[in-house]
């Protein structure tokens, strides 16, 4: 799923979601490292951005003050727990990181960075799964999200970004939510509004009604709201201030007023199509 700014779908979320009735379900896919390779050396916002330089290298481990010691990589994507990617590693510095994290315990913090270089505090663990080298030694490797976490503070930055992190989780609410705001009636509200747009784009690309299945698939609140947030690709910025939040019933309470913006989109797009159809092509 793909979305616009101000959270408005563009026209492919209409084909990846018309193409099958699992188009929320995002299969691992391939990212080069080469578009963040610079970020880390920019300032931008957080902590990650007022390192000073020094060598060293090393996994994850923890240090003297609770904190753990992560080599992190910067990416232009987000990473939630339980999702897969599919990464190609090629440039030296992270060559030497995977060197480490693949003889060590597979675990490397992943973090968000824009265009606007400046790496986000907040990103997610993943683990290695599934890894090759090649003749090169150049890696492909396949990594799922582990556990969140929050950047205290730089170690190094050479030859790679090392921070210490804390461990970030999902706080319960404060005070009895509403009727109808409890988290597991927001999954819900959310799973109903993804069938929804699932059924709109297919009638808007001319498919067939198809039963969309177990969209939910006995998922908790929690790790629901992130697969859906993993649904939102397209939209990183969205993405990672949904990975930030700390409250199940925000997060799910954001995607689905996410997907009501798009509902309306597509439906709207849908009665524009069948005021003015197509006129059959000639020839």
């Amino acid at each position: 799923m793909a979305l616009l700014p101000q959270i408005l779908p563009s026209t492919r979320v209409a084909a990846a979601a018309a193409a099958s009735p699992n188009a929320f379900r995002r299969a691992p896919r391939q990212h080069a490292v080469a578009a963040a390779s610079s970020s880390t050396g920019r300032r931008g916002r957080g902590r990650l951005a007022t390192a000073a330089n020094a060598s060293g290298s090393g996994s994850s481990s923890e240090s003297d003050d609770g904190l753990v010691e992560l080599p992190l990589f910067p990416l232009p994507l987000v990473l939630f727990p339980d999702a897969t990617h599919a990464l190609h590693i090629f440039e030296f510095r992270y060559r030497i990181m995977m060197h480490t994290v693949l003889q060590t315990d597979l675990r490397f913090g992943v973090v968000f960075t824009g265009s606007g270089g400046g790496a986000a505090d907040v990103g997610c663990v993943g683990e290695v799964v599934k890894h090759e080298r090649l003749a090169d030694d150049r890696f492909f490797l396949i990594c799922k999200g582990q556990e969140r976490f929050r950047v205290a503070r730089v170690v190094r930055t050479k030859p790679y970004l090392v921070a210490a992190v804390q461990w970030l989780e999902d706080r319960p609410p404060a005070e009895k939510p509403a009727p109808g705001e409890d988290a597991e009636a927001l999954a819900t509200d959310v799973e109903a509004l993804m069938r929804d747009v699932i059924r709109i784009a297919n009638r808007l690309n001319g498919k067939p009604e198809k039963d969309v299945g177990d969209l939910r698939r006995g998922l908790f609140p929690t790790p629901f709201s992130f697969y859906v947030g993993n649904t939102f690709e397209g939209a990183p910025r969205e993405q990672q201030a949904l990975l930030e939040l700390e409250d199940t019933a925000a997060r799910l309470r954001r995607e689905r007023d996410t997907l009501r913006n798009t509902l309306n989109y597509l439906t709207a797009a849908s009665a524009v199509k069948d005021a003015f159809p197509s006129s059959p092509s000639s020839g």
